[in-house]
């Protein structure tokens, strides 16, 4: 495929979206009508999943994965930063043609966000921050990024500032090389503030209390005042929640809002027709289910994430059950794109998927929260492992019955056999993908 014939990429990645918070997958809670026309024109794959991460923040070792293709356990420490060795996604596509841009949230050092991008606009090197005073840096085409270089532009959110970054690149993009434009959100995480327009959007009152909403989590996991954990009181109240929801709803909207203009700009350009848009999160959230508030666990709500890809080469309002994973996105948009990938990527090509609701490129998801949980999903079962302190604790549930994880079946004899499959399972992985956590293992056997 020649150069001039590349599609232009614009992958839009947010932090803390569950996979349930877009209208068009079914939440009739949430106004989302830009993610909707992406939902409408491309096609959603809707059992996508994290690795999880070894580390509290999550978002770190998830963006660390996203950006090489490796698997957890083959990232450098908790993604802190993306070793040379490991050619991130933003290098391959510079080196098959396209100019790279970033703007936003950079979880994984100046250093390989150099290395990703020829161009850039107010970058964020961190985790979180307030959204109305984000620490940003102009791009420095040295690399250095030196402390001093950072300033704020206050009382203005960072939704609009990143994606005032996007269009202004695509507007003034030179159209005879194709781009590939990440813009990384730091919305919807906490502090959950936004313009009052979109707050006054929601009303908490009128949000119905989640499915699996618990005051408390039934057992310590090791992890239950971890900071996201704190965010809200002991025991949970569905009062509370709701007012989170609303928060969280209100953030959601702005993003969609602020894409709106991104999609604008490439209308107005004449680029819309040859650009594949990836939309995409980072990791989930528990807000209030299971008595829990943050991504710090291995349930549904925390490790599924929105996957969707539109535009040229990709079907028109299909979604897709196959399981898939955020490191997959990297090989799939260079297949797209007609670039190999490095052999550094463990990922896998979507493309299939996407033209072939019978297609699949794994029959299982890995899951991992630091050296505390350990977890597999298997066709219609999922297993969580917890070992806290010497004690071990299993769940097991069927998620085609029970997709709110409520009905823990590990103790029943009719579900035995299922439980010693997915152990056996859990400990291939082990193997295969090199977790050598001797906190966990150490106290675990697949008896």
């Amino acid at each position: 495929m020649s150069k001039r014939k590349r599609p232009n990429i614009l992958f839009l990645f947010t932090d803390d979206q569950r996979a349930d918070t877009i209208a068009a997958l079914g939440n009739r809670h949430i106004f989302t009508p830009n993610i909707d026309r992406l939902v409408k024109e491309g096609t959603a794959c809707t059992s996508n999943y994290i690795f999880g991460g070894t580390s509290g923040a999550v978002c770190m070792p998830s963006r660390a994965m996203l950006h090489s293709g490796r698997t957890l356990f083959h990232i450098q420490d908790q993604g802190q930063e993306i070793p040379p060795e490991h050619v991130t996604l933003g290098q391959c596509l510079q080196a098959g043609g396209y100019r790279t841009f970033g703007t936003g949230k950079w979880h994984n050092g100046p250093a390989s966000y150099a290395r990703s991008f020829s161009a850039g606009e107010r970058i964020f090197f961190g985790g979180m921050s307030d959204h109305f005073q984000v620490p940003l840096n102009p791009f420095d085409p040295s690399g250095r990024y030196p402390a001093e270089a950072m300033y704020h532009e206050d009382k203005k959110h960072s939704s609009d500032l990143f994606s005032e970054s996007a269009v202004n690149f695509i507007r003034g993009h030179d159209k005879r090389q194709p781009f590939f434009a990440y813009v990384s959100y730091t919305a919807p995480h906490d502090p959950r503030d936004t313009h009052p327009r979109f707050h006054d959007m929601y009303d908490a009152d009128r949000l119905p209390t989640p499915e699996n909403f618990m005051p408390l989590h039934p057992f310590d996991n090791g992890d239950m005042k971890v900071r996201d954990e704190m965010l809200a009181g002991f025991p949970r109240s569905e009062q509370e929640i709701h007012r989170h929801l609303a928060e969280y709803y209100a953030m959601i909207t702005h993003i969609d809002d602020r894409i709106g203009q991104i999609f604008k700009a490439l209308e107005e350009t004449g680029q819309w027709d040859n650009t594949i848009i990836v939309f995409a999160g980072d990791n989930g959230l528990a807000l209030g289910r299971h008595g829990l508030m943050g991504k710090q666990n291995l349930y549904e709500h925390s490790v599924t994430v929105p996957l969707i890809f539109s535009g040229p080469g990709i079907p028109r309002g299909q979604r897709r059950t196959a399981l898939t994973n955020l490191i997959d996105i990297y090989p799939t948009l260079c297949d797209l794109a007609g670039i190999e990938p490095p052999e550094t990527v463990e990922g896998s090509s979507l493309v299939k998927v996407l033209h072939d609701d019978e297609a699949s490129v794994r029959d299982g998801a890995m899951l991992a929260y630091r050296h505390l949980h350990r977890g597999v999903r298997h066709q219609r079962w999922k297993l969580i492992e917890y070992v806290v302190e010497g004690v071990r604790t299993t769940q097991l549930f069927d998620l085609e019955s029970d997709p709110f994880e409520l009905n823990n079946l590990a103790g029943q004899s009719a579900c035995a056999a299922h439980l010693k499959r997915l152990r056996k399972r859990l400990v291939a992985w082990r193997d295969d993908m090199g977790d050598t956590c001797s906190e966990f293992w150490s106290h675990y056997n697949d008896a």
